[in-house]
């Protein structure tokens, strides 16, 4: 049963457009990943999913009472604030101990509540982030690049804490990644964006599609030799109806 809908949203800013007639839906206990190159229009769909960008035509559909956590790019605080992780937490509303303390956990860091923000290392602070995002025990988790800055062991290790929340709480997840080794080892379904959605399915079917292959080469094989999805292909699709992709797109 899917969380939300997507139905042939179109986004403009000004006269540009943004996105074209895209359609999605993520179901409970999924992990889905959008790609797509700079300026395709990823952020702005996140941005629409959670009501900060109004569609030009089309609508986000979900379901009644549905909880989302987000998990920004980047979170710049002042690196002189005196403010510990606990109190970062609690900010801007009151939430228990035992709430923070389970948060972190989930999150893979569970000694950090006393640590001062400013002492943290940036996985450590991407990890507090998805503390923060997982507080509220949401049913769909939004990331948008969340491992922009780490290197490739600490981005490793954060998408496998990922795995971790989707099995202990059974929420889903809608993330966008350019780490394409990452994420067709991680997701169970990628949807390849620019300015529309130019193909979408299991890994390995999106990795072989020649829109996606136009747009990031076939670099991607080798972490695809590694990964087997035992899900039907049945259902996966790829639009070739687009010869070429959408320039004028941006997030």
């Amino acid at each position: 049963m899917s969380l939300f809908q997507v139905e042939n949203l179109s986004l403009r800013y000004g006269a540009r457009k943004v996105l074209t007639n895209v359609s999605l839906s993520v179901s409970r206990g999924e992990i889905v990943t959008i790609v797509g190159p700079n300026g395709s229009g990823k952020t702005s769909l996140l941005r629409a999913i959670i009501g900060a960008a109004k569609p030009y035509a089309g609508r986000v559909v979900k379901g009644e009472g549905l909880k989302i956590g987000y998990v920004p790019q980047k979170l710049y605080i002042d690196e002189t604030l005196p403010i510990t992780v606990s109190r970062f937490l609690k900010l801007p509303w009151g939430v228990s101990a035992s709430e923070i303390d389970q948060a972190l956990a989930q999150a893979g860091v569970p000694d950090l509540a006393k640590s001062q923000l400013s002492q943290l290392s940036g996985g450590q602070f991407q990890r507090v982030l998805l503390a923060r995002a997982l507080i509220g025990q949401p049913d769909l988790l939004l990331l948008d690049e969340a491992t922009q800055g780490l290197d490739q062991r600490g981005s490793a290790s954060f998408y496998q804490q990922i795995e971790t929340v989707r099995q202990e709480t059974g929420c889903a997840i809608l993330m966008i990644s350019h780490e394409l080794h990452v994420v067709m080892s991680a997701s169970d379904r990628v949807i390849c964006l620019n300015g529309h959605v130019c193909c979408e399915g299991t890994p390995d079917v999106v990795a072989s599609a020649p829109e996606y292959r136009a747009l990031f080469g076939t670099g991607t094989g080798g972490a695809l030799a590694l990964y087997r999805h035992e899900h039907d292909h049945a259902h996966d699709s790829c639009d070739h109806s687009h010869e070429h992709t959408h320039t004028e797109a941006a997030e």
